[in-house]
């Protein structure tokens, strides 16, 4: 995965992937890399503790970096994305299990999916990005079957992080995003039983990943 990311990247027009963080998973500044692959780590051991799942939901699943895994976990696996070209790109150097589809949420929005039919849903790094954020989180929290949860990562955004920021290089602006963490973790303690579940790095964090429990 690191080696296909890397040659995505060669190939890519510059600035062109920064959304979908490849130049973080192949940062040649060691801790950037293992920040943004200790996220992933955290949460696929999250992930493995409620395995096998029927079907998981990858929102804003940009390159597909977590897709393979996820596919190990659970009969189905559903990314759906805004925009796929990162994960186009992915496919000429991976092969993606056959228990995957990729779909454009350009034509398949959250509220075209039945409700109550994911086990799991992970939203990483994505949240900050959407503009109606209350009425993406009531769509997830909609496709949620009863008792089951919604995996969050956010950057902080905090005074550290806004340092690494700087030292990361210019496609790390953050300029994108329509919010910052504060926003999302607030809002989300409103939709659901609220569950801290990792910080990087605990004394000045640079991630929080967390979850949301649907009820029952």
């Amino acid at each position: 995965m690191r080696l296909a990311i890397r040659q995505v990247l060669n190939e890519a027009p510059p600035r062109s992937l920064d959304e979908a963080a490849f130049p973080a998973y192949s940062h040649p500044n060691p801790l950037i890399n293992w920040l943004f692959w200790k996220r992933l780590e955290d949460v696929t051991k999250v992930v493995a503790k409620n395995a096998p799942y029927e079907q998981i939901l990858d929102f804003g699943c940009g390159s597909g970096v977590l897709l393979p895994y996820l596919a190990e976990q659970s009969r189905n696996v559903l990314g759906l994305d805004i925009e796929l070209s990162p994960y186009e790109m992915m496919k000429k150097y991976i092969s993606f299990p056959a228990n995957i589809q990729v779909m454009d949420g350009k034509q398949t929005s959250l509220q075209d999916l039945p409700p109550d039919s994911f086990d799991l849903i992970i939203a990483l790094d994505v949240l900050e990005h959407v503009p109606d954020l209350s009425a993406t989180f009531d769509q997830l929290m909609r496709l949620l079957k009863p008792g089951k949860n919604l995996i969050i990562s956010v950057p902080t955004e905090n005074v550290l992080y806004q340092i690494g920021r700087k030292i990361a290089g210019q496609e790390f602006s953050g300029a994108y995003h329509e919010r910052g963490a504060a926003d999302v973790i607030k809002l989300a303690g409103q939709k659901g039983k609220f569950k801290s579940l990792s910080v990087l790095i605990p004394l000045f964090p640079f991630f929080h990943i967390f979850a949301i429990e649907k009820s029952h």
